[in-house]
């Protein structure tokens, strides 16, 4: 789990001023709630509800408060960021205000056990997890703690049900991209204020359906809204900005692995019976329950999908990012890869690769050569079975496509030879701009590869398209393999900005406009052209970028074909969702589509994408 880096406030006799400057400098106060402090102290007969308010924002920020009651909930006795969690059992009548509040020791192992009933005094703090500038939401904890236990096995308070009779329709409240910190709390109305009217809090999952696997940080994602946008394969589906599925959460765990190894669970797997713990916030996926009470797995068998085998007639194009390949990656991943697209894949005559580094892998060494990274793919899909692909490629400008630094990712085509050739044209390289041209009443490249306007600053750290000129079966095919910048930088769906900004998405607009430019071209030196632009375009079917690559209808996003429930190929916090597309020109015709299942909704996964195949008759 990713640490907080809290530090408490130092000085055990230091004065409320000199707390709050200390507070400032740690980073544990943002400057609104340091500027809201006063010196005095919070009333006599202070009690949670009353810290939590009924705006994220507590109106005791920076202030001391004493002999705060409540039930001892939860421990988290590891790390850097170890607390307790204290409820109050006596809540008001407001739903608005939280019953519950983290109690932060720093690296202190904290003297309670759950069941205790205590008496806190400390200073009330807003915290941001990932720092204040990252967009995220607060967490208000009670910092430099004294805490008195008066008596212990008290019965805890009575989780609250997450399901969809106690959770809104709607999302987040507007506040026109602006904060949404100091506006009224709205549960009954706004999910994310009904899930900050519980923070801290005991909630509870029953029979949660998991929608985003296992992660490397021992975290999963369920719905507490299973019927809710459900895909064909058990996940909750991302089909629009409006709807951003109010029902999922992050589950960790509070319980040692020694004592109960968290769950290594498939999108659709369930976790049946009680999920129960504190709802917390990170800035890695919002609202957390962190769990002391985890259901069992039910493994409902989630299988790997298999596309069938091209027809003697049909050529197949596929997409597929391979995550940061290179010589350093481990053999057994090389092998994965491979298997896929001989068995899952069938061997497609065309491969678009993501995500190909260069020889030296992420060291920033000056090497932009891929040869040994292409050469281990090749040779371990010859020991698979597949054909003996050959590649084509152009290295890039050291350190100006983006990615892992050092690591210098591009765009590849594999091809099989004996099935499909690929037309050398020479003159393509990282800077020049490739043209489209005539040859005997056709269109054709002036390059082969070549890159689309790699000068251009919609380019900016971002991966440069590459386009080639294949022949089957004596008709010409013009295939483009795209990698659109990532959406970096971009704030979080529950963060405290909302809606919140997109703003890479401006970039990749840019991007999509140039690559629409270009087959518009292909189409004017003959309309017949069959086109075919493939790859992770870090967009969605509905997102500006896409509507931009396809306007004036001279592309067709395959993915808007495909039943609803089938439209993902890759999972982020708990939403399958669109990142890799395949779009293709007015005269490929009839079209068999297939995104295919392997990798994204699996805890143990080749890749987070799973790749894509089209099959046609040109």
């Amino acid at each position: 789990m990713p640490s907080r880096n809290r530090r408490s406030l130092t000085g055990r006799t230091a004065t409320v001023g000199s707390l709050i400057a200390g507070a400032l400098a740690a980073g544990l106060l943002s400057p609104v709630s340091a500027n809201a402090a006063s010196a005095d102290a919070a009333p006599a007969g202070t009690r949670i509800h009353d810290i939590q308010g009924t705006t994220r924002i507590s109106p005791f920020a920076g202030r001391q408060v004493a002999d705060v009651p409540g039930i001892v909930t939860a421990v988290r006795a590891f790390g850097s960021s170890r607390g307790f969690w204290v409820q109050d059992a006596q809540p008001d009548r407001d739903e608005a205000t939280s019953e519950a509040v983290f109690v932060f020791t720093g690296s202190t192992t904290p003297a309670v056990a759950v069941g205790d009933a205590v008496l806190v005094s400390g200073t009330v703090t807003e915290y941001y997890p990932g720092g204040e500038a990252a967009g995220g939401q607060s967490v208000t904890q009670i910092t430099k703690a004294a805490v008195t236990v008066t008596s212990s096995g008290n019965a805890l308070p009575a989780p609250v049900v997450l399901n969809p009779a106690t959770l809104p329709d709607r999302y987040a409240p507007d506040a026109h991209g602006g904060s949404i910190e100091n506006l009224p709390l709205r549960p009954t109305r706004y999910a994310l204020d009904r899930y900050e009217s519980l923070e801290g809090m005991r909630v509870e999952v029953r029979n949660a359906l998991v929608t985003g696997a296992t992660n490397d940080h021992h975290e999963l994602w369920v719905t507490a809204e299973p019927r809710h946008n459900r895909t064909a394969r058990g996940g909750t589906l991302y089909g629009s900005y409006a709807d951003p599925n109010a029902g999922r959460v992050k589950v960790a765990s509070l319980i040692p692995f020694a004592q109960r190894p968290f769950p290594v669970a498939n999108v659709g797997d369930e976790l049946t019976g009680a999920t129960t713990g504190p709802l917390d916030y990170d800035n890695f996926g919002g609202y957390t329950l962190q769990a002391t009470v985890l259901g069992t797995l039910t493994d409902r068998k989630l299988q790997r999908e298999t596309t069938r085998k091209q027809k003697d007639g049909e050529l197949a194009v596929a997409t597929y990012n391979v995550e940061n390949l290179s010589p350093k990656t481990p053999q057994a991943k090389f092998d994965r890869l491979a298997t896929a697209l001989v068995n899952n894949l069938a061997s497609p005559d065309v491969v678009a690769l993501e995500e190909v580094q260069d020889n030296s892998g992420p060291a920033d060494d000056h090497v932009v050569d891929a040869t040994q990274t292409l050469t281990r793919l090749t040779d371990a899909i010859r020991a698979a079975g597949g054909p003996a692909y050959q590649w084509r490629q152009i290295d890039p400008v050291d350190g100006r496509d983006g990615g892992q630094p050092g690591g210098n990712i591009r765009t590849a085509f594999l091809f099989n030879p004996t099935r499909v050739s690929f037309k050398d044209i020479p003159g393509g390289d990282s800077t020049t701009a490739v043209k489209v041209t005539r040859a005997g009443g056709k269109a054709a490249l002036s390059a082969s590869p070549g890159r689309i306007e790699p000068g251009d600053t919609a380019w900016t750290n971002s991966r440069k398209p590459l386009v080639g000129q294949f022949s089957f079966r004596g008709k010409d095919v013009f295939v483009v393999a795209n990698h659109f910048n990532s959406k970096g930088g971009d704030q979080g769906l529950e963060g405290r900005f909302q809606p919140p900004a997109r703003t890479s998405e401006v970039q990749r607009t840019r991007q999509a406009q140039l690559v629409n430019g270009f087959v518009k071209q292909l189409l004017a030196a003959d309309r017949n052209a069959e086109v075919v632009v493939a790859g992770d375009l870090n967009d969605y079917q509905f997102s500006p970028a896409l509507g931009a690559l396809t306007a004036g209808g001279v592309l067709t996003d395959q993915v808007t074909r495909l039943p609803r429930q089938e439209r993902y190929g890759y999972v982020y916090q708990g939403n399958s969702q669109v990142l890799d597309h395949i779009l293709t020109s007015r005269r490929v015709g009839r079209v068999d589509y297939d995104i295919v299942h392997i990798n994204a909704e699996f805890a143990d996964q080749a890749s987070d994408h799973d790749p894509q195949v089209l099959r046609f008759r040109p």
